[in-house]
């Protein structure tokens, strides 16, 4: 029997890449929906290529649009968030793959765990945002959440049953700046910033990935998805992106995942675990590669990282205003409103001007992202 998957942001880097793994083994998954914000252009195009039960735009002011481009064809249209939240519970769902972009991603994947379906987790801020809240609710409604990050992926993928971790090293391109001195980073462009070395990813991810941001996300991720103190979750900056991470067990063996920089890898995997599919991907050739190095992030030079780390310490709701305060920056640079090094500055401020809970309740988490939101504006 054929999985039936529901794509949230399926316009994105990581839906579009899921579309071709569907694509390319039809015999054994089919899409049920597909979500996204506002391509409601590329939406109606999926939505001909793999004909979903129903399709959602996040924007209802463009539902109109989508139901003029998709009226030739059977599929249900819906519109907002609500529905969204509605459509993960569907009973032919059997995985959710959450790729939507920021806290967005948050609720609907929370309605997923309630419905009982196999979480593909793409969307990293859910768990930087409220980790605690949904591994609890993974384990009472025993809902599996598959990593889809690369760098998460390769962990899972490295860990065996019953065998006690001693730390989990995890890697990170160290982005385009790398090398730069701090001089040099003061006067970076967005278009500088969004041109990655090795991946090809979405303008928010890509640009968290430039401030390394990104990587204090994913060691919030890992501490949630793999029950690990951050303190033994290791950093280690490899330029060549073809170690995805690795897991260091207690007698001292290294176990790591290895393979090109290709996010379908790691999609195909979530869809099929426990399995393994054939692909036409490209192979890893070390002949080729010849070398693989690594460095110790520079915290200095990468502030947004050691910001992370303070967030990850301090715990309860800081998380979530860093998160929040780093959307809103983050938006703004893209939109030239402020430049590479003040992201930085404003999410500090921010980290310390909104209100700390130490025990939040979802209810909190959704006032923080509110509150860390309207602070970081004002001070832009």
């Amino acid at each position: 029997m054929k999985k039936q998957i529901a794509i949230l942001g399926s316009t994105g880097s990581i839906g579009t890449q899921a579309l071709q793994v569907i694509g390319a083994n039809p015999d054994l998954f089919e899409v049920y929906a597909l979500t996204a914000n506002n391509s409601v252009e590329l939406l109606a195009e999926q939505a001909h290529q793999f004909l979903p039960d129903c399709v959602v735009i996040a924007n209802e002011a463009k539902y109109n649009r989508l139901k003029d481009l998709v009226a030739d064809i059977p599929v249900k249209v819906y519109a907002g968030m609500k529905a969204i939240c509605e459509v993960v519970t569907a009973d032919p769902i059997n995985i959710v793959l959450a790729s939507m972009v920021g806290y967005a991603g948050l609720k609907p994947t929370m309605e997923a765990i309630k419905a009982g379906k196999v979480i593909a987790l793409a969307n990293k801020e859910t768990m930087v945002v409220a980790g605690e809240i949904i591994t609890a609710m993974a384990n009472e409604y025993h809902v599996p959440i598959l990593p889809v990050d690369s760098e998460h992926s390769a962990i899972f993928q490295c860990l065996e049953y019953g065998n006690p971790i001693e730390k989990i090293l995890l890697t990170a391109s160290g982005g385009p700046f790398r090398t730069y001195s701090m001089d040099q980073i003061a006067k970076v462009t967005k278009e500088e910033a969004l041109n990655h070395p090795n991946w090809k990813m979405g303008a928010k991810i890509t640009i968290d990935s430039a401030s390394m941001m990104n990587k204090g996300f994913e060691v919030m991720e890992a501490k949630w998805l793999f029950d690990v103190h951050p303190d033994r979750i290791e950093v280690l900056v490899h330029p060549q992106s073809i170690v995805h991470s690795a897991v260091q067990f207690v007698d001292g063996s290294v176990k790591a995942q290895l393979g090109m920089p290709d996010m379908r890898l790691p999609i195909q995997f979530a869809f099929s675990f426990p399995k393994r599919l054939k692909s036409d991907f490209e192979r890893l050739d070390l002949f080729d590669i010849k070398s693989l190095t690594f460095e110790k992030p520079d915290l200095g030079k990468f502030r947004n990282l050691a910001l992370a780390y303070e967030a990850i310490h301090k715990g309860g709701n800081m998380p979530c205003i860093i998160n929040a305060a780093n959307e809103v920056v983050v938006d703004a640079f893209l939109h030239d409103k402020i430049s590479f090094l003040g992201m930085s500055d404003i999410i500090e401020e921010t980290m310390w001007k909104a209100c700390y809970i130490s025990k939040p309740t979802y209810e909190d988490y959704v006032a923080t992202d509110a509150d860390a939101r309207r602070i970081a504006q004002d001070l832009l």
